[in-house]
């Protein structure tokens, strides 16, 4: 998990990055809590519309049940989810590909939006890890 334990020990600014780590999820839940960060898992590989990504992003972070499912609402709750007490939130998006094959717009527009508070000023770290199979995106790091 080197290029996971760079980005909780700060030696890797939170970003949204691909990540190949092939570890059981509970395993990377259990790593990323114990350095003290928050993390959310998003299972892309059952949820490749955007439909169902907006609703499984907003399960995974526990969004309130005003929540709207559309991307302008995921922003606004995004904006909510805070670091509190701990070093920050890593989500992991694992099965990313099937909706960037399948509606590469909203694969698009879900990726600035999660950029966004990636790159927010306030709430805390944020990074997003995109594991598995998918097609090269621009601009998209690699942790590993």
């Amino acid at each position: 998990m080197s290029g996971l334990a760079g980005l909780l020990a700060h030696h890797a600014e939170p970003g949204i990055y691909r990540w190949h780590g092939h570890f059981p999820v509970t395993d990377v839940r259990r790593t990323v809590e114990h350095a003290g960060w928050q993390f959310a898992e998003l299972d892309g590989w059952h949820h490749t519309s955007k439909a169902e990504f907006l609703e499984a992003v907003g399960l995974a972070l526990h969004f309130p049940d005003y929540y709207g499912q559309n991307f302008d609402a995921l922003a606004d709750c995004l904006a909510d989810i805070t670091a509190g007490d701990s070093e920050g939130w890593v989500l992991l998006w694992d099965g990313w590909g099937p909706l960037a094959r399948e509606d590469h717009r909203a694969f698009s527009v879900a990726l600035s939006v999660l950029g966004g508070r990636v790159n927010a000023d306030k709430g805390g770290r944020f990074a997003v890890l995109l594991r598995g199979e998918g097609p090269e995106i621009e601009g998209v790091p690699s942790l590993d």
